[in-house]
């Protein structure tokens, strides 16, 4: 795969999948950063144009990688392991420190309840004998030292060079695995952007759609996008170049990074050793929680309920779609069936971690299996959503 740097040239919009009518009062939030197949479609513009005519199966099996964080000094940064914890531990002083509680002095990870002597005054439905319908036990705070108490880990962002000493898994014996700097806030801000329409020769807004705000991205100096491109047609290279990214027509510079090693240090993570039995996902999963005919999403997979031991995850990303509604009138009845643009399926969003105690048979992408009826599935995995990383 050949690397790429998105350098923002204004802000970015990248609309929520909630949905939205112009109006008085109507926001438009934007979803940062964007899904792969988002910047997948950008950056395939710089493509040369090939007539469908003439197009083989390569062009069709274009691969992709991304989009993750790179700063100034090219670093790459991804989402952090939802499972992380700071421990700090309590020093005699007769101040008191309002800061205190938000340092750490060594970082430790949330451990399966059932592992876990000190939790079990806790009783948990999924522990429970011969239950129905049982639920995922939960992640809980590991035995802490002395003196020692939690104090949080509220950066969501961290260095991906930092990601095998995470998976190595031998950083809560050594504190010095991990600093402060390893961590960051969101490198970005957001900008309002209020649109107005004006009635033709006066000087009031339309009634009817006349005013709504958007709310843009804008990342800080420095900062830009980084992605993979893997164009299986060496004839069509992908150059360099300016390309529309998002809604509103804004854009972004497109620039080779020659010799980047981000993936190379990750790669050999792809595959689980017997030992292994903690997966980070890097991006965007979809979990089939429903049967095959239900597109019913979770955090993760029906497949995976009998070797899963715990999960750290957050909200989902509900991403769009397109469907045909019945819009309800006023005395009730359903009126016609009309298009609309809804949220289709619930991602599970990068950083979430799984605990197993047996290895899953699915173990590389965090995807519905592939189904002839739903080619969507293969687009799927030529842009690897739910790709999995695993360790100890």
């Amino acid at each position: 795969m050949e690397w790429y740097s998105l350098t923002p040239l204004d802000v970015l919009l990248f609309r929520e999948a909630k949905p939205f009518s112009p109006g008085a009062g109507s926001w438009a939030k934007s979803l940062f950063p964007p899904m792969p197949v988002t910047v997948f479609q950008g950056m395939r513009s710089l493509l040369s144009f090939v007539p469908f005519h003439n197009r083989d199966k390569p062009h069709h099996n274009i691969r992709f990688l991304g989009p993750f964080l790179l700063d100034e000094d090219d670093q790459v940064w991804i989402p952090t392991p939802k499972d992380l914890i700071g421990v700090n531990k309590a020093q005699p002083s007769t101040e008191a420190n309002p800061q205190a509680d938000n340092l750490w002095h060594r970082l430790d990870r949330l451990q399966p309840y059932a592992t876990q002597d000190h939790w079990h005054f806790l009783k948990c439905q999924g522990l429970i004998a011969n239950d129905p319908d049982p639920d995922l036990p939960p992640l809980v705070p590991p035995q802490l030292g002395k003196d020692e108490y939690i104090c949080g880990l509220n950066k969501p962002w961290m260095r991906a060079a930092k990601l095998p000493t995470y998976l190595e898994g031998k950083f809560p014996n050594h504190p010095e695995s991990f600093t402060r700097e390893d961590f960051c806030d969101h490198p970005w801000g957001v900008q309002v952007l209020p649109h107005i329409a004006m009635k033709p020769g006066e000087r009031q807004v339309k009634d009817s759609q006349g005013y709504f705000t958007e709310v843009a991205i804008r990342l800080k100096p420095g900062w830009k996008l980084v992605a993979a491109f893997e164009n299986p047609a060496p004839e069509v290279p992908l150059g360099r170049g300016v390309i529309r990214l998002g809604g509103e027509g804004h854009r972004v510079l497109v620039e080779p990074l020659p010799d980047f090693e981000f993936w190379d240090n990750l790669r050999c993570y792809l595959t689980p050793n017997p030992d292994q039995r903690i997966a980070y996902l890097l991006t965007p999963g979809l979990g089939l929680a429903g049967g095959e005919n239900e597109p019913i999403y979770g955090a993760y997979p029906r497949q995976w309920q009998d070797d899963l031991i715990g999960c750290a995850t957050d909200k989902p990303i509900l991403w769009g779609g397109v469907s045909q509604v019945e819009r309800k009138l006023a005395d009730g009845v359903r009126g016609n069936v009309e298009f609309s643009l809804l949220p289709q399926r619930a991602f599970v969003p990068p950083g979430t971690v799984y605990v197993f105690k047996d290895l899953p048979a699915s173990r590389e992408l965090l995807i519905p299996e592939q189904n002839p009826q739903k080619p969507w599935l293969s687009i799927f995995q030529n842009l690897h959503y739910g790709l999995l990383l695993w360790g100890k």
